[in-house]
């Protein structure tokens, strides 16, 4: 772990917050009409106030964070979102589903790569039931993920603009043909680290690229020395934070 990051754990600690609170997310799981389910965990806005309209952040986790126990999702980023000043900052809904270990995020057959069962069932989660039953802003739905769930953010923002008002993939990389004029309406902050072993930072650059040629808005953090653990920053930037706060879809 790098140093600053450990420095802010330990800060966070002494100030009385443990970065191991994986209780504070409520253990559920969702079953849509088909009798398809996943597991997820989920984040609700400190002092939630049903009269108000919340922002909804669904973060997709890497290969290592698949299964059934409904946990190991935790400890690949979402847990940075329990930080006091951060949820008074920005009150959002946090949704972490859990891919099957026997899948990942994305399928691929003769049309090209699309989200898997497990991704749709998340966006249909996001998208039809959790609005429901909590009061959320159908405008300031976000997407973030972590690298197989990076790429997937990519994925997502492509085969359904305007689904989400913003898009943060973290050491995902995607494919430059299918980035349209069409689909870069929607914001992107991405993170890689110059380093990745597991994914070239080449195929982010090329992606931010391919987005701002496009016309689209597109930040991008290049960090150095971190390989394949962009998150452990990324999700620690509070004006990652800000920016989500200030982003609505039309």
């Amino acid at each position: 772990m790098q140093w600053p990051v450990l420095l802010v754990l330990l800060l966070m600690f002494t100030a009385g917050w443990s970065p191991l609170r994986a209780e504070d997310f409520a253990v559920r799981i969702f079953t849509n009409a088909s009798g398809q389910s996943i597991p997820y965990r989920l984040l609700v806005p400190k002092n939630y106030d049903p009269k108000q309209k919340y922002p909804l952040v669904l973060f997709l986790h890497g290969a290592s964070g698949r299964g059934t126990d409904n946990a190991e999702p935790l400890n690949w980023g979402p847990k940075f979102f329990l930080e006091p000043e951060r949820r008074k900052k920005f009150p959002c809904f946090l949704v972490v589903p859990q891919c099957p270990k026997d899948q990942g995020w994305l399928t691929a057959d003769e049309t090209g790569v699309k989200e898997g069962r497990a991704l749709s069932l998340a966006l249909e989660l996001v998208g039809t039931a959790l609005p429901k039953e909590f009061s959320i802003d159908s405008k300031r739905r976000h997407l973030t993920g972590v690298s197989m769930g990076g790429h997937a953010v990519w994925v997502c923002l492509v085969r359904h603009p305007g689904f989400f008002a913003s898009g943060a993939p973290v050491c995902g990389g995607g494919d430059t043909n299918s980035v349209t004029s069409r689909v870069t309406r929607t914001p992107v902050w991405a993170f890689h680290s110059d380093d990745d072993h597991l994914v070239p930072v080449q195929s982010a650059r090329d992606m931010i690229k391919a987005w701002r040629e496009n016309g689209g808005t597109a930040k991008y953090t290049e960090y150095t020395g971190l390989k394949h653990s962009s998150w452990k920053k990324a999700y620690l930037t509070p004006e990652l934070f800000e920016w989500w706060a200030g982003q609505h879809r039309p």
